[in-house]
């Protein structure tokens, strides 16, 4: 990796370690006012689960993650540092036990370390089968003058990958990791709900002092790139897959995957040749399940901006967003009522994915990113920006084109109003279309393992961040609006020991204040909708749905692949029932939900036929009361022109009256008395 100076006018231009100053001139004439880290990567042999991809990218074997790539931090004049190579890590040549590749580099709010991904070792020897984990490292010593120093984080989970490293507001570490919920090895790894491929499951917090690792959600298909933006919001890309499994729906035909279920989650579960799905509807293409009712067949596969806060409750899409304000086309969920019809606009800009989401610091709330199809173009594609302020409404979202089409990925938005970004695999300047290096060249070997594979080329340079100093942001909170608020008055419920009484028993408390109301914008599902003996929200005309129930579901890794004899380690998420709560005559419904573990619903009729079905998974926290104003939130109007609910819901109240009976001490027993 290091270039030997070979004449005196070439030996002036680098520095004692052969690092390249070649063009400071021209580098130096760029809008990069602070310096840059970023990490080269040797290409990945392919574009499924390898580092590059839009999925399943944290897997850390030599195939995935080919080694020889580094740490590099570029200065404002345009000079370069290997930051590993300084540190003592990483080699040339063949890679062995020193190999490393590293990834996603995060600055501190002091602008004076950073976190960053690494993997070390390869296989030394053709045959040699090894396991790798990434795990994440904090650098010291980023100036020009300075010695790197690198060390890893002691007490982050071990034996797991962890990746998308960030510090917090509050100095703890946020990462994704393919750690299973609980910890349980026998679970390892979870599956995603497309192609049952290894995937993290969500996002986790440590406190790199005490080692107190919490799981801020429970992702059943992974979570990405996280951030926290200055208004104090973790903010992530989710893939949102919440749907059949196509492999057990190609087993229904030919046993080509193996697909089956277990018959619970623990150890010694027993493999049952059996493949039972009850949520969501059947994909289509299942004429099997589909003939003879009135389902359309559903799917749903995009990757969408979310938010959260530190602490992990408030689980939402960006500002509660949704795929009517982002998608061009989706189908409606039944084909026999006129007024439910599909989803279609010509008229404006559309997009199903967004990765690697950065804020622009120039304009809060504004977030650039990628938009990337699935495979073929190592998470590359064209630059996509949404103004997400806190304050935007959903319905004034709309989809900016910040490039054509083109390989890009990586965006950063720089404080001084540069755009940089990944195009072709180069750091550029994007407006001029500079790159930000001459181009840095490496010639390695490695074990794949069976094959001896040697490749020598320019690096791939990708994940850029801003060395600089930011103000830290004042950790976003939720607090419980007036609507719930007057009900705790009035029951005499301090929201605090309620609170702290779900905590220790490891439940939240979601509230929905009428389910009778769904956003003007969604008529994909029916929404002339009323409680037998209660409130209303159908239209003057047209078939009208009776919801009187509201059933919850629970994320159980029970689908395992590859046959009940041999089955691939691993299971993927289904959705099985945990209960059923009644709706309330003014349309709310209150439920106590496990903590830390995704969740899904549908409201049925009083026959238990489903009516409307959510189409996200949602986490909540051990205390969290978590609202929502109806099923399919409103923006600015429902179904029927009125504005969000904002009645007391009564579903709580109910709740809290039967928890108060559950805290009262029991009468003593009175002494017999002998006669």
């Amino acid at each position: 990796m290091n270039v030997r100076p070979v004449t005196p006018a070439l030996a002036a231009v680098l520095d004692d370690r052969g690092i390249v100053k070649l063009l400071a001139v021209l580098l130096a004439a760029l809008s990069t006012t602070n310096p840059i880290l970023f990490v080269t990567q040797v290409p990945p042999n392919g574009d499924f689960t390898s580092v590059t991809s839009t999925f399943g990218n944290h897997r850390a074997d030599i195939d995935s993650a080919p080694r020889g790539g580094d740490l590099w931090i570029r200065y404002a004049d345009g000079t370069l540092k290997n930051l590993t190579r300084t540190a003592g890590f990483g080699s040339d040549g063949q890679q062995g036990v020193n190999a490393i590749a590293v990834r996603e580099p995060s600055v501190h709010w002091s602008g004076t370390k950073a976190l960053f991904s690494m993997v070390i070792g390869a296989p030394k020897q053709q045959y040699e089968q090894a396991t790798f984990y990434w795990q994440i490292y904090e650098i010291t010593g980023l100036g020009v003058n300075d010695t790197p120093v690198i060390r890893r984080i002691e007490k982050q989970p071990a034996n797991f990958n962890n990746v998308s490293p960030i510090y917090g507001t509050d100095d703890r570490i946020l990462f994704t990791s393919d750690r299973p919920r609980n910890g349980e090895r026998h679970l390892y790894p979870q599956l995603d709900e497309y192609e049952e491929a290894p995937t993290v499951t969500g996002l986790w917090s440590l406190d790199p002092v005490s080692g107190d690792l919490r799981m801020l959600n429970h992702s059943p298909s992974g979570v990405f790139s996280p951030s926290i933006d200055s208004f104090g919001r973790v903010i992530f890309t989710r893939w949102d897959h919440l749907q059949r499994d196509q492999q057990a729906d190609t087993d229904y035909e030919e046993n080509t995957y193996g697909t089956f279920d277990y018959s619970d989650e623990s150890a010694n579960a027993a493999r049952l040749d059996q493949r039972v799905e009850i949520f969501p509807e059947p994909r289509p293409g299942r004429d099997d399940l589909l003939n003879g009712t009135n389902l359309q067949g559903f799917r749903i596969n995009h990757f969408f901006p979310w938010e959260i806060n530190e602490d992990g409750t408030a689980e939402e899409t960006l500002n509660h967003v949704g795929r009517h304000e982002l998608h061009h086309y989706f189908d409606r969920s039944i084909n026999d009522d006129p007024a439910v019809v599909e989803f279609g606009t010509d008229s404006r800009n559309s997009a199903e994915n967004y990765f690697q989401l950065r804020e622009d610091p120039t304009r809060p709330g504004r977030f650039v990113g990628t938009n990337a199809p699935e495979f073929g173009t190592f998470g590359s594609g064209r630059l996509v920006a949404l103004e997400g302020a806190p304050s935007r409404n959903p319905d004034e979202m709309t989809v900016q084109f910040v490039t054509g089409e083109g390989m890009y990925r990586d965006p950063l938005p720089l404080a001084n109003g540069t755009l940089v970004a990944v195009h072709d695999n180069r750091l550029k300047e994007l407006g001029t279309n500079t790159p930000l290096t001459t181009g840095l060249q490496t010639t390695i070997s490695y074990w794949s393992p069976d094959t001896l594979v040697n490749w020598s080329g320019t690096l791939w340079e990708l994940q850029p961040v801003e060395v600089r100093a930011r103000t830290r942001p004042t950790p976003r909170t939720s607090t419980l609006e007036e609507p719930e608020a007057r009900v705790f008055r009035e029951e005499g419920v301090d929201p605090a020991a309620f609170k702290s009484d779900l905590a220790k028993r490891q439940l939240a408390l979601i509230v929905s204040r009428n389910v009778t109301a769904r956003d003007r914008a969604d008529k994909q599902q029916p929404y002339n909708l009323h409680v037998p003996g209660g409130v209303t929200a159908s239209t003057t005309s047209g078939k009208s749905y009776e919801v009187s129930r509201m059933q919850l579901l629970q994320a159980e890794q029970l689908r395992g692949i590859g046959g009940t004899a041999s089955p691939r380690p691993g299971r993927r998420v289904l959705a099985r029932a945990h209960s059923t709560v009644d709706v309330a005559k003014d349309g709310s419904v209150a439920a106590l939900v496990p903590a830390r573990r995704a969740m899904t619903w549908q409201t049925t009729n009083g026959s238990g036929t489903p009516v409307v079905r959510e189409r996200y998974w949602l986490t909540f926290q051990p205390g969290e009361v978590r609202v929502c104003n109806s099923c399919h939130g409103v923006n600015t109007k429902d179904q029927v022109g009125r504005a969000a609910p904002q009645n007391a819901p009564e579903a709580l109240r109910a709740l809290l009256r039967v928890w108060k009976s559950e805290q009262a001490p029991a009468p003593p027993k009175r002494r017999a008395v002998r006669q």
